[in-house]
């Protein structure tokens, strides 16, 4: 009679059903460790669009465009090009990203710490995510991609370091992961997901759930103040007024760079939170 494997070595019983609870605090257990083992003690999370490409690409493909608009054009090629000119206007927020991901990571790892602070992290994927991990890495420090597997548009970016690139199946476990070592999040434009990662973490802060004070920053205040207009919450009094104080609007790297540094001097690193500037890994939350 064949020898059965072990339970937790035998991957039909792994991928059942039954099975779900090992699986789901796996995706807890296995970055807990990893970021101990790399002394990652917090984040600066980005959010924003996989769609926006850098400008190097997007130059590259409306010359491509223009190039075969010379020999043949329709009105399929009048919409690409105008969605082709409109990713180049895009681009911008490719570079942006990738220079406050460098500017934020210059600083953090001129502090004096024996553990990784305000680490950049994004989705792992394309757009504003490979933009925001390139950076990081351009500024000389570590960085975090929580990828989740979509049959679409997710791939990870090569941008990410070494050990820090997490494959998520569960979107809450992702979240978790965001929202568990964060100390500030700089919001893109994007589309739903970034809506939805944005208002899971004003609803954690506005409940007391997170033990830590968390700056949101939304970058690019066109496309937010079009999108996002929260003031007549406010006025019908489903929010507090000083719920509203939760963002501040950046355009600039420079302006999100000076706000983000300013928070995370005043609010996390400070003499009182000396104590858990020293611990090694993970950040307090509530439960």
């Amino acid at each position: 009679m064949a020898q059965q494997p072990l339970a937790y070595l035998d991957p039909e019983f792994l991928e059942s059903e039954e099975g779900r609870p090992v699986r789901i605090l796996s995706e807890y257990l296995d970055p807990l460790k990893r970021f101990r083992d790399q002394r990652i003690q917090d984040t600066v999370v980005f959010f924003g669009s996989a769609r926006v490409d850098s400008r190097e690409r997007a130059e590259r493909s409306l010359k491509t465009l223009k190039a075969r608009g010379e020999t043949h054009a329709d009105d399929h090629y009048e919409n690409e090009l105008q969605r082709s000119r409109k990713a180049l206007e895009w681009a911008r927020f490719y570079e942006d990203a990738r220079e406050l991901a460098r500017l934020l990571t210059e600083w953090t790892v001129s502090l004096q710490s024996d553990n990784h602070r305000f680490v950049v992290t994004s989705g792992g994927g394309p757009g504003i995510m490979e933009a925001a991990n390139r950076g990081a890495r351009e500024g000389g420090g570590k960085t975090i991609g929580l990828n989740i597997r979509l049959p679409f548009e997710q791939g990870a970016n090569p941008y990410i370091t070494n050990g820090l690139h997490f494959e998520f199946h569960y979107f809450f476990m992702r979240k978790f992961w965001f929202a568990y070592l964060a100390k500030a999040l700089v919001i893109f434009p994007g589309g739903f997901g970034t809506l939805d990662e944005l208002f899971e973490i004003l609803t954690l802060v506005q409940t007391d759930k997170l033990s830590k004070k968390i700056g949101v920053v939304l970058y690019g205040r066109e496309y937010w103040e079009k999108v996002l207009d929260l003031q007549p919450m406010a006025e019908w009094g489903a929010i507090a007024e000083k719920d509203l104080e939760l963002l501040h609007y950046a355009d600039t790297p420079a302006d999100a760079f000076q706000h983000l540094r300013d928070h995370l001097i005043a609010h996390h690193l400070e003499p009182t939170t000396a104590q858990e500037a020293s611990a090694p890994g993970i950040a307090k939350t509530r439960g």
